[in-house]
């Protein structure tokens, strides 16, 4: 009997690299992960001798904003599962190039999609939108169900309405198996240190290396969000595409701890032997024009559908997240402040 493969665009970051690990623990799958051709390969370095010994993990080189790459490793891989990861996803960033998030995030969904409407039409797919989708909403509304109306507040998260919608359409379209989820924060080890919680525990650890003054620079830190660890997040995308999939679908999924961005800075804070002598400072550049400030999920239908529950707890997540900069730190000084 052939195994399965399962195509990984994005395996590179965080919750690629993560999805990759999962799906070697717990399947049989082959797996297929699509990175541009400079990505950087920390995040996967593990898995490296894997590669080497083309045993189970391969890497395929493809770009979302290059319709003939993308056409020709979907070809190339045939996979059975696939999960769309791969995006411009700072929102900061978003802010000074939108065009590039609208390329990258919508029409590379697009290019994604048409490659397997033409090679692997039968594909069970998973296209990951974001919470951010929902944007600005009153606190009436909290928690958001999938019925709550979209009001994005950046160009990323416009991206990701357009991300949601043109996953929507093709499974309506061309009856396909497709699904998109609306993951709400989610972090842990490898989250990239432009995101407010990683930036925090990386200079946590470079002040007590004693790299930098004991003074941690913050944006916004009045946002309200719920936090997931990574390690489930991957967990429930396996799930979504095992379980009795329905084509068309479109799920919230997060965690059950909510805080402000301050109370999680305040935690990360109080994990560090030199807590009593870290001081908070806001840094203008952190700030975004519009925040989404009140990210809260009501996760019941996706619980309903699957059964999955968030196992791993906030604490648990922090101390992790905050030894992995530890190690990273430990084995380089050459980091940005930022």
């Amino acid at each position: 009997m052939t195994k399965k493969c399962a195509f990984i665009t994005g395996i590179t970051g965080m919750v690629g690299s993560h999805l990759a690990d999962f799906l070697l623990a717990n399947t049989d799958w082959d797996i297929v992960g699509m990175c541009r051709w400079r990505s950087p390969l920390d995040n996967i370095a593990h898995l490296v001798p894997l590669i080497n010994r083309k045993e189970r993990l391969r890497l395929v080189y493809g770009d979302l904003r290059d319709s003939d790459s993308i056409d020709h490793v979907v070809k190339e891989s045939k996979p059975d599962y696939v999960f769309h990861l791969a995006a411009q996803s700072f929102p900061q960033t978003s802010f000074t190039s939108p065009l590039d998030t609208y390329e990258t995030n919508i029409q590379g969904t697009s290019r994604i999609l048409e490659a397997l409407r033409q090679h692997r039409r039968d594909a069970v797919i998973h296209v990951c939108a974001s919470s951010e989708v929902f944007g600005r909403v009153p606190k009436e509304k909290l928690p958001i169900n999938e019925d709550c109306t979209f009001h994005p507040a950046s160009p990323y998260a416009i991206s990701k309405v357009g991300t949601d919608l043109v996953g929507r359409f093709y499974a309506e379209a061309y009856q396909m198996t497709i699904m998109t989820t609306r993951m709400f924060t989610h972090t842990g080890p490898r989250r990239g240190d432009v995101f407010a919680e990683s930036t925090f525990a990386k200079q946590i650890a470079m002040i007590e290396k004693e790299l930098i003054p004991p003074v941690v620079k913050v944006g916004n830190l009045n946002s309200l969000r719920t936090v997931a660890d990574v390690r489930d997040a991957v967990r429930a995308y396996y799930l979504l595409v095992t379980h009795h999939p329905i084509p068309g679908e479109f799920y919230n999924i997060g965690g059950t701890y909510s805080c402000t961005i301050e109370s999680l800075l305040n935690y990360l804070i109080s994990l560090s032997p030199r807590k009593n002598e870290i001081r908070i400072e806001v840094d203008p550049e952190r700030l975004r024009p519009i925040d989404a400030d009140l990210q809260v999920p009501d996760t019941a239908k996706f619980e309903k559908h699957t059964g999955w529950k968030p196992e791993i707890s906030f604490e648990q997540t922090m101390k992790d997240l905050l030894d992995y900069w530890r190690e990273r730190i430990n084995q380089s000084a050459a980091f940005l402040t930022r």
